[in-house]
C-alpha cells in the first residue's frame, strides 16, 4: 500500500492528542506501519497544535510536506486556513465550524475573519464543514468535539466501522465511553 498522510490541526485544549492516539490505534490494528509526530507550539495557551500521521506498508518519517496530506482534520476554522497548503490535490478537508479567537482577536488588535469556510471552499478543496461542537453537546459534552470529528474522518476511509469503535473503546476512559461512542456515531453518520 502506498503511504497515506493525515494531519490533525487545532488549538491547545481541543483534544487533538487524544484524536491522534485513537487514529494510531485504528491504523495499528489494521497492521499498518504508523508514524506520528506532534507539534505543540504554545498549546497550553490556546496556540496551534498539529499532529502528522503517516501510515502504509513501510513509513520512514511522520513529517508531511506541503501538498502531501490525504486528509486534514481541522478542529477550528482558522487552523484549516493555516494548514490548507498541505492538502494534496484530491485530498479531503474536514473542518469544525467552531471559531476560537486567537490572541490578537482576544486583545482587540485584530478581528476574526468572516467567511473562512466559504473562502476555503472557493479554492476547490473537497471540504466537509460540520458544527462538531453542537453534536458533541448533543452527545453529552462539549469536550467530545474531537471524537465527533474522528467519526466524520472514519466515514471517509475504507477502514471498517467496527475497527474504529474498538479503538474508541481502547482509547477512551470507561466512565466516558458511552458519551464518546455516541459522539463518534453522530460524526460518522453526519451527512
Amino acid at each position: 500500500m502506498e503511504t497515506k498522510s493525515i494531519m490533525i490541526v487545532g488549538v491547545g485544549g481541543q483534544g487533538t492528542l487524544l484524536s491522534s492516539r485513537l487514529l494510531g490505534a485504528v491504523l495499528t490494528a489494521k497492521g499498518y506501519d504508523v508514524k506520528v509526530s506532534e507539534v505543540h507550539g504554545m498549546s497550553q495557551r490556546g496556540g496551534s497544535v498539529v499532529t502528522y500521521v503517516k501510515y502504509g506498508d513501510e513509513v520512514y518519517s511522520p513529517i508531511i510536506e506541503k501538498g502531501e496530506a490525504d486528509y486534514i482534520l481541522s478542529f477550528e476554522q482558522l487552523e484549516a486556513t493555516r494548514w490548507l497548503p498541505f492538502l494534496k490535490q484530491g485530498g479531503k478537508l474536514i473542518v469544525n465550524s467552531q471559531k476560537i479567537d486567537p490572541m490578537p482577536v482576544v486583545i482587540g488588535a485584530a478581528e476574526y475573519p468572516q467567511g473562512v469556510i466559504e473562502t476555503i471552499g472557493a479554492t476547490g478543496a473537497d471540504i466537509t464543514s460540520i458544527d462538531a461542537l453542537s453534536l458533541a453537546v448533543e452527545a453529552g459534552s462539549s469536550k467530545a468535539v474531537n471524537v465527533v470529528l474522528m467519526g466524520v474522518l472514519a466515514s471517509k476511509t475504507d477502514i471498517a466501522y467496527d475497527t474504529w469503535v474498538d479503538a474508541v473503546k481502547a482509547t477512551v476512559p470507561a466512565k466516558f465511553l458511552e458519551l464518546n461512542l455516541k459522539a463518534f456515531d453522530l460524526g460518522y453518520n453526519f451527512k
